[in-house]
């Protein structure tokens, strides 16, 4: 077995390790799977072996976990384990239908009478993801762990409705400075409930949230480059886990008729904000750090330095596998969504990112844990040298993103 944290302490200054962390509502259960993969490596009661750790949506409340919890990956990992086994529609958003009906009637009827929307308009009420978040987070802690130096930073990702700009909150070390570049910027703040509900207040779905004097919604709205935050807060190489439907794209084409649904719609378009643009700026990653290994010289003449990258995505269909739950919503919500073919296999994409059940979390940590495992060579081998191969010889291992 691979084990990290049997060698002495190590200052985690000196290996700055990030962790990206996708959103993609329910489907970041899926996150969830590929930590208890990563924490079969670690020694029981070791540090966090990722002092950066970046989140945006769903994926920031796993990240604000692992931050508060930074002296301790292993019982980190296994609090989300718990929360994620036993979550609930109800722990997110109200079910019953009368809050559906009110939310509609909120929302349209204002609209069509007054031309004005109402404030907090959205189709689902999200007032519940508080209660949760304050009862898995222990906010108090992430200044504790950066005091202790076992955490470099946490950085969260909202998008700006005010001003148009992805908006990085971060908290981490004193020497630590925000940056600005076209439509994102990074903040230094204290991480509260607030910046984990602005995250992951999925468009339309859910209300926008206010911070200051902004309204936010969503980060994956507007995050163009999702490894820009862990790279400005200092990361020499990042693992990327992420929440595709698939990674086949030919398993994408279906026969779903002439005309597609609302759902189809909505699962298009949420997937193009939470998969496209983290897929897409890994991939710019790649490419560059091959030109720069290519040409050592264009390293100190563009200025630029190579990131080692390992990324970790889905290896069966997600929205494949949401089909086969779909009838576990509340019934509310089921009808509710019937009329936009969300309750039929082809809306299972959007339906996806609702699907708060545990019997579907479940499955998707199972798929993460089965994921990482396959790629425990390439997992150590990014980790090193905090970790080292038993039994193994590393000229043997096949560490390709392949396995």
């Amino acid at each position: 077995m691979t084990l990290i944290g049997q060698q002495p302490a190590t200052h985690p200054s000196q290996w700055q390790n990030g962790l990206i962390l996708s959103g993609g509502g329910a489907r970041a259960a899926y996150q969830v799977g590929v930590l208890m993969g990563i924490a079969e490596l670690v020694v029981e009661g070791h540090k966090n072996p990722f002092p950066i750790l970046c989140g945006t949506s769903a994926g920031a409340i796993n990240a604000a976990a692992l931050a508060a919890h930074s002296d301790d990956f292993s019982a980190a990992v296994r609090k989300l384990e718990n929360a994620w086994r036993t979550i609930t529609p109800s722990h997110v958003f109200h079910t019953n239908m009368g809050a559906f009906i009110r939310e509609l009637l909120r929302w349209i009827l204002p609209t069509f009478i007054t031309t004005d929307t109402p404030i907090h308009s959205a189709l689902l009420n999200n007032a519940p993801l508080r209660g949760m978040l304050e009862n898995l987070i222990p906010f108090a802690r992430i200044q504790q762990c950066i005091n202790r130096q076992d955490l470099r930073a946490l950085a969260i990702t909202a998008s700006s409705y005010t001003s148009n700009e992805s908006v990085t909150f971060y908290q981490g070390a004193d020497n630590l400075t925000p940056w600005q570049r076209v439509r994102r910027r990074g903040v230094a703040t204290s991480m509260t409930a607030d910046h984990l509900i602005a995250s992951s207040s999925l468009p339309i779905l859910f209300p926008a949230h206010q911070i200051g004097h902004d309204y936010y919604g969503d980060g994956a709205m507007r995050q163009q480059y999702p490894l820009s935050p862990a790279l400005h807060l200092g990361a020499d190489r990042v693992l990327v886990v992420g929440v595709s439907g698939t990674t086949e794209r030919g398993t994408q084409r279906q026969v779903v008729g002439p005309y597609p649904s609302m759902a189809q719609v909505l699962g298009h378009v949420l997937d193009s904000v939470f998969v496209d643009s983290l897929e897409g700026d890994v991939e710019r990653l790649e490419r560059v750090n091959k030109i720069l290994h290519e040409m050592p010289e264009a390293e100190e003449v563009m200025g630029m330095r190579e990131i080692e990258v390992l990324k970790i995505y889905p290896s069966q269909s997600i929205d494949e596998i949401a089909a086969e739950f779909i009838h576990l919503l509340p019934w509310r919500l089921r009808l509710f969504l019937r009329g936009t073919g969300g309750t039929r296999r082809a809306g299972a994409a959007a339906v996806s990112y609702l699907l708060f059940e545990p019997r579907f979390t479940e499955a998707l940590m199972e798929l993460g844990l089965s994921d990482a495992r396959r790629k425990q060579a390439a997992i150590c081998r990014f980790l090193q040298p905090m970790c080292e191969l038993v039994g193994v010889e590393n000229n043997s291992v096949n560490c390709s993103d392949n396995q």
